[in-house]
């Protein structure tokens, strides 16, 4: 018996989700022992999976609905920015009822969006506590047969901060998780299927990177399409946002992970006392927490010279390193679907466009829809629809439409 109907989840069921857990907080750490990775890691290929364990899905915090599927976490081989061999968790959940399509079950790698940077904010610990805001999408996807593969990315989790719309990070461990989800037998998911990518804002960014990276990195893998919805394709563009903003916590999130990608930049240098000790706190905060702990703060105010950490993105050696972030340089080989609210208070939809237009330029077919409804959240939950029939075309070998030139 299916739990959930066919048609996207309501807006007031997500609303009501992430305000309690806005209330209740993050879930309280547990398995730590798992997220330890052994030291030195077995040798292997990227995607082997070095560890899983059975778990759960609630798909609310208070634990009165459970995911119909079973699912596995999982510790899986990945590489860093720099290419370097490391250890990341996610989630493999498979439908327990049949797939209903043709040819074999479909595997949809999603991508979550900002969850923070502490060990507590993994999606896998979130997931089988019923605090994963983006619970209520997941189970669209399950509810439609797909097998769903969930990455808790880079230091979410595992050792070491987690390098958050870090470009390169974030797409080797959407694809290898992938590979680790094909590649576990207790998941029973074809390992030779075909695969999509799907997410939304940092999510956004880590589908729209994989989609780049994907031809070169995991050629094998039989893509069907990328779903990206608010992609902070130009951080220095999101950054200039976000400075003085409710989510400036965010902010801090990325100085965190610029700082442990690229140890070189020293951030913590250009940073006051105030700066430091805001450095340190985010560290350990998921989103709820951020935002609330340092809403409207202003960048200038955390340096030593006074002057905005925006400002600093211009020059170098900070310049060069937020330019390999930009999403856009490589071509996707799939068909793409971008979602963004014209409306959108954390993301610029601008940036957005500009991606759309430039993967229009490489000759990528490229769906790009503009949406009017108000904030950055609300815009997710009414992409939920289009997103499903989006994916379900792909799946279904129907061509991928194209409104290049038209935005």
């Amino acid at each position: 018996m299916r739990i959930f109907p066919r048609r996207a989840l309501s807006a007031a069921f997500a609303t009501v989700s992430v305000l309690v857990l806005a209330t209740l907080g993050p879930p309280l750490a547990s398995a730590a022992s798992f997220y330890d990775p052994p030291s030195p890691l077995p040798a292997g290929s990227n995607g082997d999976v070095i560890r899983h364990e059975a778990s759960t899905f609630y798909i609310d915090p208070i634990q009165l609905i459970k995911a119909d599927a079973t699912v596995q976490r999982i510790m899986y081989r990945s590489t860093d920015t720099h290419g370097s061999p490391i250890a990341v968790t996610g989630t493999v959940l498979t439908p327990r009822s049949a797939w209903p399509g043709a040819g074999a079950r479909p595997i949809v790698g999603y991508a979550v969006g900002t969850q923070g940077e502490g060990d507590d904010c993994a999606p896998s610990k979130a997931l089988a506590a019923g605090f994963e805001y983006e619970g209520p999408f997941i189970a669209g996807l399950l509810t439609r047969g797909y097998g769903v593969v969930v990455t808790d990315y880079e230091g979410l989790g595992t050792p070491g901060d987690h390098t958050y719309v870090n470009r390169a990070a974030e797409a080797h461990a959407v694809l290898d998780s992938i590979r680790a989800a094909q590649r576990l037998p207790e998941a029973g998911l074809p390992d030779d299927g075909p695969v999509a990518i799907a997410g939304y804002s940092q999510g956004g960014g880590a589908s729209a990177a994989a989609a780049e990276l994907q031809p070169s990195y995991a050629p094998e893998l039989k893509l069907k399409g990328a779903y990206a919805g608010a992609v902070p394709a130009d951080l220095a563009s999101v950054a200039k946002n976000l400075d003085g903003h409710y989510a400036v916590g965010f902010l801090g999130f990325a100085l965190v992970s610029m700082n442990y990608a690229y140890p070189e930049l020293n951030i913590p240098a250009l940073l006051n006392t105030r700066g430091k000790q805001l450095f340190e706190q985010v560290r350990t905060e998921c989103t709820v927490e951020a935002i609330a702990a340092h809403a409207f703060t202003q960048s200038s105010t955390l340096t030593t010279d006074g002057r905005s950490l925006t400002a600093y993105l211009g020059v170098e050696p900070y310049a060069s390193r937020v330019a390999e972030q930009k999403i856009g340089t490589l071509k996707p080989a799939v068909p793409v679907l971008i979602v963004h609210s014209a409306l959108d208070d954390i993301v610029p939809y601008a940036q957005d466009r500009d991606l759309g237009r430039t993967w229009c330029g490489k000759g990528v077919k490229v769906q790009f829809s503009t949406t009017l409804v108000p904030t950055h959240v609300l815009a997710a939950v009414r992409a939920f629809p289009e997103a499903f029939a989006w994916l379900e075309g792909r799946f279904a070998g129907l061509p991928a439409l194209s409104n290049c030139g038209l935005f």
